[in-house]
């Protein structure tokens, strides 16, 4: 056999190898099962989150306020939504778009909201984006060092400013032991 006829032999030998084993299922799937999904982005620790959002509505209840407290992670997926007794349904939409206005913007909610009352091209940016509509206060961002890893909202409050009264509480109780 020619040396060009072996090689091209081999090529598609290897080739043939290469396709079966990239079709093989992972070790312990079942053959045909769909790949694993991967895992949340980084974010709070659940206990962590679960914490901040009792503390945060705990606040709330005690000034008088039933409110929702919702926590993100950093692609600002739900960790933890905590609706208070009594708290209106809706809070938990609004805690969830003010939780994607931090994550999107990177700064507290209620820097946008400000900014939407000067910037005309920012606020049709917030009203045309379905996640947000309107932009307002009551969520700011959970650091570790000066990386985002989430967000926390609290809705329900008469009031952004009481709203973020709540969620800085809430921060507060548990920001020494973010990882």
């Amino acid at each position: 056999m020619r040396t060009s006829t072996r090689l091209l032999l081999a090529l598609f030998a290897s080739a043939a190898a290469g396709s079966a084993l990239a079709q093989a299922p992972a070790a312990g799937a079942a053959p045909g099962a769909p790949p694993p999904a991967p895992p949340r982005a980084r974010g709070p620790a659940l206990a962590l989150a679960l914490e901040a959002a009792q503390t945060a509505v705990a606040t709330c209840t005690a000034n008088g306020y039933k409110t929702t407290a919702t926590v993100v992670d950093s692609a600002g997926v739900p960790v933890v939504i905590l609706s208070g007794d009594g708290a209106p349904e809706r809070t938990q939409m609004v805690g969830l778009s003010k939780t994607t206005t931090t994550i999107k913007y990177k700064v507290p909610s209620g820097e946008i909201a400000d900014r939407v009352k000067t910037d005309a091209a920012l606020d049709a940016e917030v009203k045309a984006d379905p996640k947000i509509g309107t932009a307002r206060r009551g969520a700011l961002p959970i650091k570790v060092g000066g990386e985002i890893i989430g967000a926390l909202s609290v809705s329900g409050a008469p009031g952004g400013d009481k709203d973020e009264v709540c969620v800085q509480a809430g921060l507060d109780k548990v920001a020494s032991r973010l990882k």
